[in-house]
């Protein structure tokens, strides 16, 4: 048995176990099999565990609160246990170990950080002395769908709390998070008049000419300069090539910087009308999470990490990405660090792996964080 609490080999094992029990967020059954494995874990630490019942097709949300500090504000722990891989894809991509890098569905985004955050918290019960806040873990069923059903509980466990910990997988070489931007879906509904391409072509008008027209106004919105991208990335219409299209629908997706930006495209796209008589345009969506900015308490909280991790021997970078997390949802309000998992590459890919060499650096960094805030 090793003497290292954070031995490498040791945290890898835990993680197999997590990755080889699949989990995609639309199969509930399967993520509360994995929530079974994560709340046994906690069986004999100094914490009390919630189970929330999942709703709308999703899996259950568990909720780990450390025995100490419960009364005043403290750390909250942010991970998810779903992964975008469907069922059956273990088969394509099983856990295996080749030099630096361990492969297997969800592995990198984000079983291996949600591992590291339970293995800090293990080691922290362990000690002797306990840290001056309480720490919450809070594990989601549906974050790569949005968190429909987690968002609430996430926004009043962030409001609650006077830091909050993010262990989506780390950028860019170890990077962590300090801002992303947020991100809206849209869903456009085209309607028009169908007729016959041939013969009476003039009776018709087209739903699917109106979309080229849709696209056209959305894609002159992308600015990426300022960091804004709008891309359509579904589109669906019409029956057969000899009728002028009745129906036409599209799929949107919006990323901004800023909070401003969401103010002023969120309308925008929601206001875009049709440009032919006779055809209707309905646009219907909203922000799914906030923008992600660097406040001067995220900014502060950065600052604290990286003087941790200058002192465990490692320089901690920061950097703001276009991808969501939950971290958006509590970063307007309460000092949140993001990207503090493992660090690796692939996520949703199929050759997707965590560094072996990052599990301890990052997992003694989340237990310092643990010990150190105040």
């Amino acid at each position: 048995m090793s003497s290292n609490p954070f031995d490498a080999a040791v945290m890898l094992q835990g993680i197999r176990r997590w990755v080889e029990i699949e989990s995609p967020t639309e199969q509930p059954d399967q993520v509360n099999q994995l929530v079974d494995i994560v709340a046994e874990g906690y069986r004999f630490l100094p914490a009390r565990l919630e189970r929330v019942t999942g709703r709308d097709g999703c899996g259950d949300h568990l909720v780990a609160r450390s025995s100490w500090g419960q009364d005043s504000p403290g750390v909250l722990v942010l991970s998810h246990l779903d992964t975008v891989h469907p069922m059956g894809f273990i088969e394509r991509l099983p856990f295996r170990v080749d030099g630096d890098s361990a492969f297997g569905p969800g592995i990198y985004d984000m079983k291996g950080g949600a591992f590291l955050a339970y293995h800090a918290f293990r080691q922290i019960c362990a000690d002797d002395a306990r840290p001056p806040l309480g720490i919450t873990q809070l594990y989601v069923s549906d974050e790569e769908i949005g968190s429909p059903t987690s968002r609430a509980l996430i926004e009043a466990e962030g409001r609650k709390a006077k830091y909050v910990l993010v262990t989506e997988p780390a950028r860019d070489g170890g990077k962590i998070v300090t801002g992303r931007k947020g991100v809206a879906r849209f869903d456009v509904f085209i309607k028009g008049v169908p007729a016959h391409a041939g013969t009476r072509p003039e009776d018709g008008r087209s739903a699917i000419r109106e979309l080229g027209h849709v696209i056209q106004t959305l894609g002159s919105m992308n600015d990426l300069e300022r960091g804004i991208s709008v891309n359509v990335g579904v589109v669906r219409g019409g029956t057969k090539p000899n009728v002028i299209a009745e129906e036409a629908y599209a799929e949107v997706d919006l990323r901004v910087p800023t909070i401003a930006d969401a103010d002023e495209l969120v309308p925008k796209i929601l206001g875009i009308t049709s440009r032919t008589e006779g055809v209707s345009v309905k646009v219907t969506g909203e922000l799914n999470r906030p923008p992600y900015e660097k406040s001067n308490a995220g900014a502060a909280l950065f600052e604290h990490a990286k003087g941790l991790a200058a002192d465990l021997g490692f320089e901690l970078h920061d950097v703001f990405t276009g991808g969501g997390s939950d971290g958006n949802f509590t970063a307007p309000h309460t000092a949140t660090l993001d990207g503090l998992g493992v660090d690796g590459k692939g996520a949703h890919t199929h050759y997707e792996q965590l560094y072996i060499s990052s599990l301890e650096p990052r997992a003694r960094l989340l237990y310092r964080l643990y010990q150190t805030l105040r």
